[in-house]
């Protein structure tokens, strides 16, 4: 600690915990002082509302007069102008509002492992690798659910407010949980002598967690969704995505090490698995998208995020309708998706590894996951058909 912050008694995480005090403060009291704006048009609109509506499988939830609606998609197009609609899925609101909360979420995070003096070595990023697949799979889950819900004759497993926290952004907060718990009972075994390292325990649970959640999806689709829509097993689409992935990963890797290999001198095989994972969200998306049918999927699948949804909707502007149909129009998305990780991977030189290590990893922890998180998603829906 500085002299000056000995002297103020403020520390970096002192500084954090006052600012989200802060922020929590200023959004709770916004809410209550400034309600309609605060809360029903930000607050509600863009975060609570979408997951609202999620969990009860409407098109849109509305809200009116002091009154909440849950909508069809018929009504959801006529309703008034002063209205305060909100509809499931992200915004470009909603995804900066993420994407800031992330940021400082990891900063807080970052004060932590500190504390617990964790996350200084690469084994600490490789530990966590199955939580980004459990958390993608575990938001299937939710995806299961609702197509439960709009089907006749078959009931929600999982009913509101429980399925509320499989739904994003809430899902982001219980995946974390599990995944600090997990953590930090690992560690404390570890310096009890009771096991010779937390890294392999930490990966064991997580690909416990992993497969538990994939065997639930597979006993929700076989035991009453498949007989009654068009949910199934289609196993070889986990098995097209993994691989293409791979090799894409393993050739992209293989010519920067290669040709370029002050890129990744750096990461090592941490660049590796980056790739793998953003390469796995860029192909699961082109594979539903445009090759759902060469695949045996009963239905194409459109994108949920709409910086998928824009490049896509470019691309098919862009490229004469004869050559969309031939290659389709979803590729640009794992061109954007590769050439972003290879950027993101150049950036961690030796020199930052040397000065903050834990930051580095935390960093590349939290990137793998918007990308084999989402990836996990998409590629599990096409694979139960969901």
């Amino acid at each position: 600690m500085s002299i000056e912050d000995r002297a103020t008694g403020l520390t970096p995480a002192r500084a954090w915990l006052a600012a989200f005090a802060a922020a929590l403060a200023a959004l709770v009291g916004g809410s209550l002082v400034l309600r309609n704006l605060v809360y029903d048009r930000f607050v509600w609109q863009y975060f609570w509302g979408p997951v609202y509506a999620d969990a009860h499988n409407a098109a849109c939830a509305v809200k009116q007069g002091g009154e909440t609606r849950l909508l069809g998609s018929d009504a959801c197009a006529s309703v008034a102008a002063d209205a305060v609609v909100a509809r499931p899925g992200y915004t470009v609101v909603s995804e900066i509002g993420y994407a800031v909360t992330l940021i400082f979420m990891l900063a807080g995070v970052l004060f932590l492992l500190r504390g617990l003096e964790l996350g200084e070595d690469r084994t600490f990023f490789f530990a966590l690798v199955p939580f980004m697949f459990f958390g993608g799979a575990l938001r299937v889950v939710e995806d299961a659910n609702n197509v439960a819900a709009a089907t006749e004759g078959v009931e929600q497993a999982i009913t509101y407010p429980l399925n509320a926290l499989i739904i994003s952004p809430v899902i982001y907060f219980v995946v974390f949980a599990i995944t600090l718990a997990t953590l930090v009972v690992a560690v404390f075994l570890d310096r009890r002598g009771v096991v010779d390292s937390y890294a392999p325990l930490v990966f064991g649970a997580g690909t416990v967690y992993l497969l538990a959640t994939v065997g639930y999806i597979y006993a929700l689709v076989t035991s009453g969704l498949a007989s009654r829509t068009d949910a199934g097993f289609y196993p070889q689409v986990t098995v097209a995505v993994v691989l293409l992935s791979l090799l894409i990963a393993v050739a992209v890797f293989g010519a920067l090490r290669r040709y370029e290999p002050g890129v990744v001198a750096g990461v090592g095989l941490i660049g590796f698995v980056v790739l793998f994972g953003h390469a796995l969200d860029g192909v699961a998306n082109v594979l539903a998208a445009d090759w759902w049918q060469v695949l045996g999927l009963p239905f194409q699948y459109y994108p949920k995020h709409p910086v998928n949804s824009f490049i896509i909707d470019v691309t098919d502007r862009v490229l004469p309708p004869n050559v969309s149909d031939t290659i389709g129009d979803a590729w640009p998305f794992l061109l954007v998706k590769i050439l972003a990780a290879t950027a993101v991977i150049w950036l961690f030189d030796e020199e930052i590894f040397e000065e903050s290590p834990r930051y580095a990893i935390l960093l590349l922890v939290a990137i793998l996951a918007v990308g084999l998180g989402p990836g996990t998603r998409d590629m599990l829906r096409a694979t139960f058909a969901i």
